[in-house]
């Protein structure tokens, strides 16, 4: 059995066991996945609202909303539920948690970030799903390139949220910038990049690569681009690489001032 053969079935193993403990609470599990449904629904009412008096906004029209929806709310909801650690790894920096995975032979950030699942995130994907069915959508080439750039969002998502939580290696407790940038990351990727210019279009490019969450993946959904394929695979594996090497640059600095404590 290969190296990644192994790391996948222990991926397979921390997934599953994760989701053995939400299902020992089911009432509250499905309670949680029915209400984020419903918060989804609720938000979109108001781009319901506008299209109703507005036919588009900058060539954006509602059912390429609903495919903007889709893929951030699938992307968003599949990264929380099965890497549920990323919304909260810079308090297990702080809080000298990450001890425990130091001392096991397995990658420090893939087991850190899938030893935890948010139950709601499971709404989030179902809300994607029937967002995107609503959106018409049926073509299996549509299907494939709804597919793929929801996965490549995902990692886009989560390496931003490593990169951000990890500086609590440098700055302490960084709950705070962490939550912004995770809260900025969701709201600016539920817009038309084209209500965008200038600056602000940069950075959602950029510094707060929101645009590779939401619009750009919504955009290779509506129809295939070789332009947009490529732009989606650069910032991925840009940010990518960026989030492993903050990471395991801050996880040194962790090493030289914490000494190794084995959970039980």
């Amino acid at each position: 059995m290969t190296s990644f053969q192994r790391e996948f079935r222990f991926l397979l193993a921390l997934w599953k066991a994760n989701l053995l403990a939400a299902m020992e609470y089911r009432g509250a599990f499905l309670l949680q996945v029915v209400g984020m449904i419903l918060n989804n629904a609720i938000y979109f009412v108001f781009w319901i609202l506008f299209f109703q008096r507005f036919q588009q906004v900058r060539g954006w029209k509602l059912d390429d909303m609903l495919l903007l929806f889709s893929v951030v709310a699938t992307g968003f909801g599949l990264a929380t539920f099965f890497f549920g650690n990323a919304v909260s790894l810079c308090e297990v920096i702080t809080e000298g948690r990450l001890d425990y995975y130091l001392s096991l032979p397995r990658p420090v950030l893939m087991h850190v970030l899938a030893s935890g699942s948010v139950a709601s995130g499971m709404g989030d994907f179902t809300y994607g799903l029937l967002s995107f069915v609503v959106a018409g959508h049926f073509g299996i080439d549509a299907i494939g390139r709804f597919l793929l750039g929801s996965f490549l969002a995902i990692i886009v998502f989560l390496a931003v949220l490593v990169i951000a939580h990890s500086t609590a290696f440098w700055l302490g407790n960084a709950n705070v910038l962490a939550a912004q940038v995770t809260n900025a990351m969701i709201t600016f990727a539920l817009y038309p990049i084209t209500l965008f210019d200038g600056t602000a279009k940069f950075l959602l490019f950029t510094l707060l690569p929101a645009a590779f969450v939401g619009a750009v993946p919504a955009e290779f959904v509506r129809a295939f681009s070789w332009r947009v394929l490529g732009q989606m695979l650069g910032a991925t594996l840009i940010f990518l690489v960026l989030a492993l090497v903050i990471f395991h640059r801050g996880l040194r600095h962790y090493e030289s001032g914490s000494a190794i404590q084995t959970q039980v």
